[in-house]
């Protein structure tokens, strides 16, 4: 197995027992599926996925009425942003937040309907996980003092922004992150980046949109939509206002 493999099931109502010699993401967006990893049975669900290293044996047992995304992931893979053998270190079940919940099953209509574009949304698919649980982890850690409140961390910053990045991203949510009122946030974060922090998240927004116009055959109005922009035309006027092209042109013209 030399690439990354997506596809949708549907999990029978039977007891399978296996181990294959690759990397597994279980991830529904419907329904519930009974599974062990080394002894621990949890249900995977919309809200709780499953990540199975290679060689790990398991169990499942499905309901037979779940939407289901089956990653298998080769033991030596790379992949920019994603560290694969960090990410399959273990096995675990990890709990999936609402905007990922969104995007998921928003993948899961996109693969559906065009299912060449398979390996484009695996990799969003994978990164987008990656840095939820990342970020996850780094949540109780200290922050990194940039030498302005001792309490701004642009790292944990940008990988909240790059998991919320379809959905509403507010000043007050960014400011809790770093335990800042509102008004200490917006001047601390202007001073560190000489920037407000709504021109700097739309920047970012625009940063994964010009990647994903590049390297992907995603419809430019699903990119849009997957970076928090409602409508096409705000998107396109955001992007040529940032890269100074439209996104049709990035993309032709690339």
């Amino acid at each position: 197995m030399s690439r990354i493999d997506l596809r949708t099931k549907t999990l029978a109502n039977e007891h399978v027992s296996h181990v294959h010699g690759y990397h597994q993401l279980i991830l529904p967006t419907c329904g519930s599926t009974e599974l062990s990893l080394e002894g621990r049975e949890q249900r995977v669900t919309a809200e709780r996925g499953c990540l199975i290293p290679g060689n790990c044996h398991h169990d499942y047992l499905g309901d037979g009425n779940n939407r289901t995304f089956v990653l298998d992931v080769p033991m030596v893979f790379g992949l920019p942003d994603v560290d694969v053998a960090r990410l399959f270190e273990r096995p675990r079940f990890f709990a999936v937040p609402p905007d990922l919940q969104r995007l998921a099953d928003s993948l899961m209509r996109q693969l559906d309907q065009f299912p060449t574009l398979g390996n484009d949304i695996a990799a969003l698919l994978l990164r987008a996980l990656y840095l939820h649980l990342e970020a996850s982890s780094e949540t109780c850690a200290p922050a990194r003092s940039t030498g302005v409140s001792g309490r701004l961390d642009l790292r944990l910053l940008d990988d909240w922004i790059d998991r919320h990045l379809a959905s509403d991203i507010r000043v007050d949510d960014l400011a809790s992150l770093c335990a800042l009122s509102p008004g200490h946030f917006h001047a601390s974060f202007r001073q560190a980046t000489g920037m407000t922090p709504q021109a700097y998240v739309r920047r970012r927004r625009l940063s994964h949109a010009q990647a994903l116009i590049r390297h992907s055959e995603l419809p430019l109005g699903q990119i849009g939509a997957l970076v928090g922009f409602r409508d096409q035309g705000s998107f396109s006027r955001a992007y040529r206002r940032v890269h100074g092209v439209a996104p049709s042109q990035e993309r032709s013209g690339f």
